[in-house]
């Protein structure tokens, strides 16, 4: 995917996200997402941080949590969504456009992240959400099977094969698991919650297994 394709992307993802933050009620922002441990409130504030976050910030958190780079991510994230909850909705205009990328993030990862946080919250609250756009999905799964860190998805996957039922794209070897690429980009970044719109054997496999 292209650069600027991926950005104008970014901004259109952050300012739907934006639109879902701002109808929530208190108790929908401080209900649990996708992520054990986290409130919508903090996945809504992490995934905007990136663009309000300098490199100074992420090492004095780095130094704080001896390194610990989950750990990091998590306090980071406790700590950012007790902000006033207009103000991380606000970020999502104000900084929609912004081309700041965290601190070692690569490729398509900025695109992947508020794609896939969007999710952990739209899922857990059973909001109505537009569906990730296909390319968009297509080069985070891309750059995810590629890279091992954070979400080591080759080895998680190892002995299935992914198949995209509305894109060119597969990936391993194994059982099949096929469906659209936004559920195959949610298993490969860990999330469970769309098994059901995969099938093939090897998703019938990962369903007795979750």
């Amino acid at each position: 995917m292209q650069r600027n394709r991926m950005w104008e992307l970014v901004a259109e993802q952050r300012l739907l996200l934006a639109g879902l933050l701002e109808g929530l009620d208190e108790e929908q922002w401080n209900a649990d997402s996708l992520c054990p441990g986290w409130r919508v409130r903090d996945v809504a504030a992490h995934a905007i941080a990136p663009a309000t976050t300098g490199l100074g910030t992420v090492l004095r958190e780095m130094i704080r949590t001896r390194g610990d780079f989950n750990s990091m991510v998590f306090f980071d994230g406790r700590r950012r969504g007790d902000a006033p909850v207009e103000q991380i909705a606000a970020d999502y205009r104000r900084f929609a456009t912004s081309q700041r990328r965290a601190p070692g993030a690569v490729g398509a990862t900025p695109l992947m992240d508020i794609m896939v946080h969007a999710r952990d919250i739209s899922i857990a609250l059973d909001a109505d959400y537009p569906s990730m756009p296909v390319a968009g999905a297509q080069a985070g799964a891309e750059l995810v099977w590629r890279l091992p860190f954070p979400f080591y998805a080759r080895r998680k996957l190892a002995g299935y094969r992914l198949q995209a039922s509305d894109a060119s794209w597969s990936a391993g070897e194994g059982a099949l698991v096929e469906g659209p690429m936004e559920a195959l980009l949610l298993l490969l970044t860990g999330r469970n919650a769309w098994l059901g719109r995969l099938d093939g054997p090897g998703a019938e496999r990962l369903r007795l297994e979750s």
